[in-house]
């Protein structure tokens, strides 16, 4: 099977699991349950991870293992994605029942924007060689903002994203949940479509990010295309499973930092030094196991009260 018609079954793919979300999932301005998004997010895993193993068989191991790898990059860091979501929902006050509707067109923005980041990029690294150490240098400045940044320092309202939005004529009024409303003759935007911008714009920052860490482990276009996109879809789903355990992953950011210095510097020493795909593969996974592991034993530790006095 060649990789064009991989290409095909890709895009099926991708089309049959969106009607699915907006027609099975999407219904109205109903919260979306944790057991239905858990299901969701598993669908989601379980093709991205079969769709891995057709790659193998038809593409080989190599770029199976590439595959893997950017999938995992990009789940782990739109995880971590997920903390500024909270916050922005919470800056524009919009209601639970509304932010599935929200995260569902945001996301469908994210891999329109992410398709073309991917094929630009890599042109840009067959192109110039040079492209190579500018990622480099991007990631390991990224992984040193991810691991020392302050939680308590991320207020969106400070963003730029936010302050864009901020310029475009709209209602403080949610309509019923609509994106546009007209009041007073004049059409104006809702808190809810203020939301998706900014989440819209925001995600374009990540990708910034994201991209150049996936293009370190390959530059086939098909195959970091296609393991961005799976890892992007199932965001929204997963949203709602996680958002309440999100403040127990207290070292997720440490581990994305390791993560993004390894393939920063992977990149820099590129020219000198190969290091394996499977290597990487491995080395990423292990690091986010030691993250999530050490993450969850000091929230448990945490929420164990010591014994009373007598």
């Amino acid at each position: 099977m060649s990789e064009s018609a991989l290409w095909v079954i890709f895009l099926v793919i991708f089309a049959v699991l969106m009607a699915v979300d907006l027609f099975g999932v999407d219904r109205g301005e109903k919260k979306i349950s944790a057991k239905m998004a858990g299901r969701m997010v598993l669908l989601y895993v379980a093709v991205a991870l079969l769709f891995g193993v057709l790659i193998y068989f038809e593409l080989g191991g190599e770029l199976a293992a590439s595959y893997y790898a950017a999938y995992v990059i990009e789940l782990s860091m739109s995880v971590d994605n997920l903390f500024v979501f909270i916050i922005i929902f919470a800056a524009f006050l919009i209601p639970s029942e509304d932010q599935h509707r929200v995260l569902f067109w945001g996301i469908m923005g994210a891999i329109v924007f992410r398709a073309l980041f991917v094929f630009v990029g890599a042109e840009l690294l067959d192109t110039f060689d040079w492209m190579l150490y500018v990622f480099g240098v991007i990631l390991i400045v990224t992984a040193l903002k991810t691991a020392f940044s302050k939680d308590k320092d991320k207020k969106e309202e400070d963003s730029l994203a936010y302050k864009i939005s901020k310029h475009i004529p709209a209602t403080t009024d949610r309509h019923g949940g609509k994106f546009i409303a007209i009041e007073n003759g004049k059409r104006l935007a809702t808190p809810l479509l203020l939301c998706l911008v900014v989440i819209e714009l925001s995600d374009i920052m990540f990708a910034f990010d994201s991209i150049p860490a996936a293009l370190s482990i390959t530059t086939d276009v098909f195959i970091v295309f296609s393991s961005n996109i799976f890892a992007v879809m199932g965001l929204r789903t997963m949203y709602f499973v996680i958002r309440g355990a999100l403040g127990s992953l207290v070292y997720l950011k440490y581990g994305l930092g390791v993560i993004l210095a390894f393939i920063g510097i992977k990149m820099l020493i590129s020219d000198f030094y190969e290091i394996d795909v499977f290597m990487s593969l491995l080395f990423i996974i292990a690091v986010l196991a030691i993250t999530v592991v050490a993450s969850l034993y000091k929230s448990k530790k945490g929420a164990v009260k010591p014994p009373e006095q007598a």
